[in-house]
């Protein structure tokens, strides 16, 4: 068990979450390596020792200190990376150029100059205006760089709409009408500058059926079979994409990742035996899959405000500075005051943070135990996109991050100086 109680007091991967918040204050992100390699070891059951040409490229925007690229180096996953800075942060953690990804929907030119120099394994193309880049990049450089095309299946997943990124109108991915994806696809196969790998589609994120996946890859699918049509040109790899749902509360447990990944693979494998190709390798990008349900954040009970017949509010001295998703995409956590894990949660109160905004609340109408002022509050499940976008929005310096591991911790992000939160600040000639 990753979380365990002993007596009042909540340990998590082994480690007392109140002491810990003692040594490192609060707020506090913790989070569980034993987690994260029993997560990657149920991709390695379910999926790539199960499926030979398979490979697991962790979405890297979820949470990526040098850390957590060291880890997924060390557990032999890809990364999915969307930026030069995370490419960067992956170089400096010795993660193996071959094995990246480099996706996103506006890549710069600097960008992907940097990515083709290091020698990223591919470059997923997110529109046909992408290409002359590359292939000018390639040709300056002498190099030949495995591509492959974001598609838009035109399937709107069952989600919060700001993580629906498979609909048609989407800023992902290129259009599957003919006119738009066919010149696109006969430029990549006759490029000198490209190896046109094949097709990469992404349905959402937080998603609990596997009906998105498999209708977008039947489209994809009959892309594949046109290609082989027109162009008698085999299609040699498919990204399905991640987004595989993670447990937040107790209600809405997860699916196995096997109820996504064997119909996928089983659907895949029986269209290229009727087409009579090899089958492609496929690859998965899940990101909150390895990470979400690894961390916790620890945060210090100050006000207590309780409004008659409205609302009790328990403020804690972080918020959405730390966790912007439960304003942005409506997320929904389990928390508990870690200080009294032997008293009922009796008392139903809104957990809010002490940014200067409304919107500023971490969990709505959760039941706790009674919260006094410097109790230790937990909210589970916070290890994917709670750190990655974090800001300093009033000038809150960023949390730290901690890795538990059986009972030993050890700091892998330290938390912001004030000195650090300036530093990049001038004040011009004219103010001086």
């Amino acid at each position: 068990m990753i979380k365990k109680v002993c007596g009042n007091t909540l340990y998590f991967d082994g480690c007392n979450t109140v002491e810990l918040a003692k040594k490192y204050g609060t707020p506090l992100y913790v989070v569980s390596e034993t987690d994260i390699l029993e997560k990657c070891q149920e991709f390695r059951d379910c999926f790539l020792n199960k499926y030979p040409n398979t490979r697991v490229a962790y979405a890297s925007k979820a949470f990526l200190p040098l850390a957590m690229a060291r880890l997924m180096d060390r557990e032999g996953m890809c990364l999915d990376c969307v930026s030069g800075g995370e490419i960067y942060t992956a170089k400096m953690a010795g993660f193996p150029a071959e094995r990246i990804e480099f996706n996103g929907n506006n890549k710069s030119p600097k960008e992907i100059e940097e990515a083709v120099a290091f020698g990223v394994g591919r470059i997923i193309i997110d529109s046909e205006t992408e290409l002359p880049i590359i292939e000018e990049i390639c040709k300056e450089k002498g190099k030949i760089m495995n591509v492959l095309y974001r598609v838009t299946p035109g399937i709107a997943a069952d989600t919060h709409d700001h993580m629906v990124t498979g609909k048609k109108d989407s800023k992902f991915g290129i259009d599957l009408e003919p006119e738009t994806i066919f010149p696109a696809i006969e430029a990549a196969i006759n490029s000198q500058y490209v190896n046109f790998l094949g097709f990469h589609f992404h349905v959402g994120s937080g998603i609990y059926q596997n009906e998105p996946y498999l209708d977008s890859l039947e489209i994809v699918l009959d892309l594949v079979k046109a290609v082989k049509e027109k162009y008698n040109y085999d299609i040699k790899e498919l990204n399905v994409g991640g987004g595989f749902a993670i447990t937040f509360v107790k209600n809405e447990q997860r699916p196995p990742y096997k109820y996504f990944l064997d119909p996928i693979m089983e659907r895949i494998e029986k269209f290229s035996a009727d087409l009579g190709i090899e089958r492609p390798s496929v690859v998965i990008e899940p990101g909150k899959g390895i990470v979400g349900e690894a961390g916790i954040t620890l945060y210090t009970i100050g006000s207590i405000k309780e409004i008659k017949n409205v609302r009790k509010y328990v403020a804690v001295d972080g918020g959405m500075t730390d966790n912007i998703r439960t304003e942005l995409y409506g997320a929904v956590y389990e928390g508990v005051v870690a200080n009294k894990m032997d008293q009922p949660a009796d008392d139903l109160v809104t957990i809010c943070g002490r940014c200067c905004e409304s919107g500023d609340i971490v969990i709505y109408d959760i039941p706790i135990a009674t919260p006094e002022r410097g109790d230790i509050f937990c909210v589970y499940s916070t290890g994917g996109y709670n750190y990655s976008m974090s800001s300093n929005y009033n000038k809150v310096v960023d949390a730290p991050v901690v890795l538990v591991k059986e009972g030993r911790d050890e700091l892998i992000v330290k938390r912001q100086t004030y000195d650090e939160l300036i530093q990049g600040e001038i004040i011009p000639d004219s103010l001086k």
